[in-house]
């Protein structure tokens, strides 16, 4: 059944409750993750890392599936196949007490859901195009951060009431109930002249005509890398504040408030991006990201944490900018992609994540005692960041599809 009559409003906050599956099955895990641990004999709380880092090498590897898939049947069937691997997957999590049958899950779930996270996305780009498109993301991504704000409390009620096997049966009745809302009034965007009869060869070719593209390429590296780096944030908050702060019980909060810093630049962001423009907002944006991280690297050289306060106003500065990365690299990444956008956002997702996790799981391994590493790495990633941004002298303007 569709309903082709809903309003902008409603389309927004259904791409983002597509995508905030995802997130609520990162984020509302994060409480848990030391039990977990010991459930299914994990090694230490850097073991518990990959409990994340795994689910975004699944989000990276499912979109190669389901990208080009989507070209050939349609955003819609794409996602229901997905929710069907996620459900799967989710109760493999449950069931199992051993770590690399775990791992194996996450891959998985990783795997079902990026049917829904490729698709917002895919489906966003085939209804709009320009700065409107990125206005559009921005509003999707800062609906979608609002589930990392209330996540992880989320996940510590459930916990402490009914277990850590409740978090993942509660994300599957969340998301089963978005899948009926997404069934019953979001119509096909794919339009008849873009369907690519399915064979062996349309990822192929699908993926020469992205390579081709100079622009999408450079966007897709530089999400990789700002991906990466908040990467390894979402996987050491929950040792940095609990271990290094000794403040579990307010884990859920902090996150929270750093969440809700992230919401409202992604909405500044939004309200900007159509009177400046989507490159002079990066650029500004990558300026303050390799400075936030620079200045905290020269104060705090010793490796000795700052008190939480100062941590947390760095963290703020830092994802502020971040906010204002995120969108608007994906959406030039897609800009020259209208043609190819099922294929298209699956390559980005993928090689984004394929440089995301490893980066993430490399600093991260540093992580151990001190935060600095942590901003280490936001340097170095947001460096070789600019030199590829720079290295796009101009904006490729391209006629809206």
């Amino acid at each position: 059944m569709q309903n082709k009559n809903r309003s902008q409003l409603e389309f927004v906050v259904l791409m983002a409750a597509l995508m905030s599956i995802v997130s609520l099955s990162i984020d509302a895990l994060l409480p848990a993750l030391p039990i977990i641990g010991n459930h299914i004999g994990s090694l230490g709380a850097t073991e518990n890392q990959k409990l994340i880092t795994t689910i975004f090498l699944g989000l990276g590897v499912g979109q190669l599936i389901f990208g080009p898939l989507s070209d050939s049947f349609g955003r819609k069937p794409v996602i229901y196949i997905g929710f069907g691997v996620f459900v799967i997957a989710s109760i493999i999590c449950v069931t199992t007490r051993n770590f690399e049958m775990m791992l194996f899950g996450r891959v998985l779930q990783g795997i079902g859901l990026s049917a829904p996270r490729t698709m917002s996305i895919a489906i966003v780009r085939d209804s709009y195009s320009g700065d409107h498109m990125a206005k559009i993301l921005s509003v999707v991504v800062m609906t979608f951060i609002l589930v990392p704000v209330i996540a992880p409390m989320l996940g510590q009620f459930l916990l402490l009431t009914f277990g850590w096997k409740s978090i993942f049966n509660f994300t599957l009745i969340f998301g089963l109930a978005v899948i009926v809302w997404f069934w019953r009034r979001q119509p096909e965007t794919l339009h008849d002249e873009y369907k690519k009869k399915f064979n062996l060869s349309i990822f192929k070719s699908g993926t020469i005509e992205f390579l081709k593209l100079k622009p999408a390429i450079i966007y897709t590296l530089l999400s990789g890398l700002i991906t990466g780096s908040f990467m390894v944030y979402l996987s050491t908050s929950q040792q940095i504040f609990q271990e290094q702060y000794n403040l579990g019980e307010y884990f859920p909060y902090i996150f929270a408030s750093l969440a809700i810093t992230i919401g409202l630049s992604t909405y500044l962001n939004s309200a900007l991006v159509m009177r400046f423009g989507m490159r002079n907002l990066v650029n500004l944006a990558l300026i303050a990201f390799v400075s936030v991280s620079f200045i905290y690297v020269v104060l705090f050289w010793s490796g000795k944490n700052p008190r939480i306060e100062i941590l947390i106003v760095f963290f703020m500065l830092q994802f502020a900018s971040v906010a204002f990365l995120f969108g608007n690299y994906r959406a030039l990444a897609m800009e020259p992609m209208g043609h190819i956008a099922g294929i298209g956002a699956a390559l980005n997702g993928f090689i984004s994540t394929l440089m995301a996790v490893p980066i993430a799981n490399y600093i991260g391994s540093f992580v151990k005692t001190s935060v600095l590493p942590l901003f280490i790495g936001f340097f170095i990633t947001g460096a070789v960041a600019m030199v590829l941004f720079y290295s796009l002298k101009k904006p490729v303007r391209i006629k809206p599809v």
